[in-house]
C-alpha cells in the first residue's frame, strides 16, 4: 500500500475515535408550543437531549418511553467502533491489501446493517403503539424519518447524522477512495 493510504487509514481509526465522544445522530422536534423545539442527541453508548419531555409527549400517543437499556446496541457500538479503529491501525501497519479490502467491505456492510437497525427501531417505536392511549388517530404512525423531514400531527420531526455520523460518513468514504486508489495503483504497476 502506499503512504497515503496508510496515513488516510490511521486518519480513518482517529475519527473512529473521536466518534466515541460525540453524538452520531440528531432527531429534532419542532411545534407550536415548543418554538425552542426538542432534541433527541444519540450517542454511540446513550441517548441525550430532551429524553423525558420527549417521553412525557410520546406517552399521549401510546410510543414507549425510551431508555437506554432497552438497546443492546448502547452496549456493543462502543466496542464494534473501537474494533474497527484498531482493525484500520492494524491495516496500515500489516500493509496486506487484501487486508484493506476485507476492512472496508466489513465497515461499509457495518454501516449498512446499523441503518437497518436504526430504522426497525424507529418503526418498531413508531408503530408498536398503546391502544389504550389517550390520543388516537386511525392509520396514525409516529416513525421519525430515517434521514430528512416528516410531519408528525402538529410535529415536523428532522432526522439528520450529527458530528459522529458525519465522521462514520467520512471514514467510509476514505475507505472507498484508498480502495479505488490502490486498484488503480495495481493496474498503473503492471
Amino acid at each position: 500500500m502506499s503512504k497515503l493510504s496508510k496515513i488516510l487509514l490511521i486518519l480513518a481509526a482517529v475519527m473512529c475515535v473521536i466518534v466515541l465522544f460525540v453524538p452520531l445522530w440528531s432527531i429534532s422536534l419542532d411545534a407550536p408550543q415548543y418554538p425552542e423545539g426538542l432534541e433527541l442527541k444519540i450517542h454511540p453508548h446513550t441517548i441525550s437531549g430532551n429524553v423525558d419531555i420527549i417521553n412525557g409527549l410520546n406517552h399521549y400517543i401510546g410510543m414507549k418511553t425510551i431508555h437506554v437499556e432497552d438497546f443492546m446496541e448502547f452496549k456493543v457500538l462502543p466496542y464494534i467502533i473501537g474494533f474497527f479503529a484498531l482493525l484500520f491501525l492494524l491495516v496500515a501497519f500489516i500493509n496486506k491489501k487484501k487486508l484493506l479490502y476485507i476492512s472496508a467491505g466489513a465497515f461499509i456492510l457495518f454501516g449498512i446493517i446499523a441503518m437497518i437497525d436504526f430504522w426497525k427501531w424507529e418503526y418498531d417505536y413508531g408503530h408498536d403503539l398503546d391502544p389504550a392511549a389517550a390520543i388516537k388517530v386511525p392509520g396514525m404512525a409516529y416513525q421519525p424519518p430515517l434521514i430528512g423531514f416528516k410531519q408528525l400531527l402538529n410535529f415536523g420531526a428532522y432526522s439528520i447524522p450529527d458530528i459522529g455520523g458525519w465522521l462514520f460518513i467520512g471514514v467510509g468514504l476514505i475507505l472507498v477512495f484508498i480502495v479505488i486508489f490502490e486498484l488503480r495503483r495495481k493496474t498503473q504497476l503492471k
